[in-house]
């Protein structure tokens, strides 16, 4: 099982088990990691906006334009800002370091 670790506002750091195949939205809601996910995965905001560590960033998929439009939304955007209904994890991915941003932009809400 891949592990992901992720970083809170605040600097301390969770490690979690992940199944291959999910996203990472669905891995912080399974364990209380505070992501939003107001539209529930459809890219349709940007409140699961999490910033990849930039070890790991060119080791991603490519974003669609439909992410990085969402993207455009997302406070406290960086060059490794992604949203985190978009991220699959795999094998390869095991070790994967995402922080989560201080605030987001819920236009749903």
């Amino acid at each position: 099982m891949p592990k992901i670790i992720f970083v809170n506002p605040d600097g301390t750091r969770t490690e979690v088990s992940a199944e291959n195949g999910q996203s990472i939205l669905e891995i912080a809601h399974e364990n209380n990691i505070d992501i939003e996910g107001a539209c529930e995965g459809s890219l349709a905001c940007s409140t699961c906006h999490v910033i990849v560590d930039p070890e790991w960033y060119n080791r991603l998929i490519e974003p669609t334009e439909d992410e990085e439009d969402m993207l455009d939304l997302a406070f406290g955007l960086t060059k490794t800002s992604r949203l985190g209904c978009q991220l699959l994890v795999s094998d390869d991915l095991d070790g994967l370091v995402v922080s989560l941003p201080s605030e987001v932009n819920n236009l749903l809400g």
